[in-house]
């Protein structure tokens, strides 16, 4: 039995970047698909379908970079020059010249002015002109309420010499840029992501030369940097297709319906709004969600805040796996956009809740939604109960490694305690005890919410809980 989700939660910086293998661009996503992972903190696969699949700012730097020299007043002495205040200079200079291209550019997309655009692409780097165009249409098409870019630092060894010979012009060099977008209508705050962009100077002007150049490990690429972009918005969703085989429309009515079940349980108080990303390819799922290659063959679907650092209110998307996401058919394709749609509504990429609640709720939800058969949905963990292997305690965070022996246990084990909950507890102390949990904020939060919420201990609860799988798996 294979189970198919899961949500991640990413913290920390992505400047500066470790160097990596240079790459090429948009056009060629597979390319750059063999980079590991950046540090996560928590990661964890989340069931839903079961038995249906065997900066550094620089303000004021043009200022500095355009002020005099000297001041040759009596009793002045003009500073020495030297190799490190020369090379800081001229960094300060490329700086000043790296943000005017990259704010034409964020001008134009604000203003539709495509041919501005396009005269802030190098008229040399011939692929990278092809994917500015694609870009800009992409940009044009997405329901922006902003856009910005902003230069952050350079990468002084991002550019081997044999790529700075090929670019050619006065100078060349790389730097990490940091991209801001909002889709109006749907985010509350602006996506945020770094990329490498390269700038070559020839002639005297400055140009973007590619936004794929070397992209570090654990980098996400934007979804619109990756390929032409279809787009299909409904009620409560926007699914965002790459490439028209993806038939971004048909997941339109399934995302709603995945809304409206969520919000049938866990209350009507958040954004009930969810973006679904359709990639038409593997290697695209990776680039957006910078991951390793095959890391997600058996993974469905991914929900991921679209921020460096995750927090509430942060635009989270639903990546689809092309592959696995097609062969649910309808009824798994709405358990995982409504076990999903449960990770967006209780901000989970967010959460302090434990891995097995919040898992285990995301499912209860969706078999809530679309019900399906205990022997089915939990075949694996009732064979190792009836053979005595009753758990002993809730899932660890480790059982849900990707790689874990034992994953479908895992899943079936905090899906049926999340049931056992509501049975006995009823449906709303379920919600009640996740709310206790997620907003308690401290190492004490699930405990206190075993005795606050559920007057219990967790001892207590898991003693109730072995008895109920073993009723259930008739051991």
């Amino acid at each position: 039995m294979q189970r198919g989700a899961e949500v991640i939660d990413e913290h920390g910086d992505t400047v500066p970047l470790p160097v990596v293998s240079s790459g090429g661009d948009p056009e060629e996503p597979d390319r750059h698909s063999g980079q590991p992972f950046a540090p996560i903190l928590k990661k964890v696969a989340l069931a839903v379908a079961v038995c249906l699949v065997a900066g550094a700012g620089y303000a004021g730097l043009e200022h500095i970079a355009n002020a005099p020299a000297g001041t040759n007043t009596r009793g002045s002495h003009q500073p020495v020059s030297t190799p490190s205040t020369d090379q800081a200079q001229a960094g300060v200079q490329r700086a000043v010249a790296g943000e005017a291209v990259l704010q034409k550019m964020a001008d134009a997309v604000t203003s539709d002015n495509r041919s501005e655009f396009l005269n802030s692409v190098d008229p040399q780097a011939t692929a990278f002109q092809a994917s500015a165009r694609m870009i800009f249409g992409n940009l044009n098409t997405l329901p922006l309420s902003s856009f910005q870019l902003r230069y952050v630092s350079e990468d002084s060894s991002g550019l081997t010499p044999d790529r700075k010979l090929e670019l050619g012009g006065a100078q060349a060099w790389l730097a990490q840029v940091e991209v801001s977008w909002q889709l109006s209508g749907f985010d509350v705050t602006p996506a945020r992501e770094t990329l490498p962009v390269t700038f070559v100077t020839r002639d005297g002007k400055t140009y973007a030369a590619s936004f794929s150049e070397r992209f570090a490990a654990g980098q996400r690429r934007p979804i619109w940097a990756l390929g032409p972009l279809e787009l299909a918005k409904g009620k409560r969703s926007l699914v965002i297709g790459l490439g028209s085989e993806t038939d971004a429309k048909s997941y339109v009515s399934v995302a709603d319906k995945a809304v409206e079940s969520v919000s049938k349980v866990w209350g009507k108080k958040w954004r009930q709004k969810v973006i679904v990303y359709l990639p038409a390819k593997q290697a695209q799922m990776e680039g957006i969600l910078g991951a390793q290659p095959n890391t997600y063959t058996q993974i469905a679907a991914v929900t991921m805040a679209e921020l460096d650092q995750p927090v509430a209110n942060a635009p989270v998307r639903i990546v689809a796996n092309p592959k696995l996401f097609e062969e649910l058919g309808k009824q798994g394709r709405r358990i995982v956009l409504t076990h999903e749609t449960t990770h967006v509504a209780s901000n989970a990429t967010a959460s302090p809740v434990p891995l097995w609640l919040a898992e285990g709720f995301a499912d209860y939800i969706a078999f809530t939604a679309v019900p399906v058969q205990d022997d089915s949905a939990a075949k694996e963990l009732f064979k190792a109960v009836r053979a005595g292997k009753v758990p002993t305690t809730l899932p660890t965070p480790e059982a849900f490694a990707a790689s874990a022996a034992d994953l479908p246990q895992a899943y079936e084990s905090a899906w049926l305690a999340c049931r056992l909950i509501a049975e006995r507890e009823g449906q709303d102390k379920l919600v009640a005890f996740y709310r206790a949990v997620d907003r308690s904020g401290t190492a004490t939060g699930l405990a206190d919410a075993f005795k606050s919420v559920l007057g219990m201990t967790e001892a207590e609860f898991v003693a109730q809980w072995q008895k109920y799988l073993k009723r259930l798996a008739g051991a």
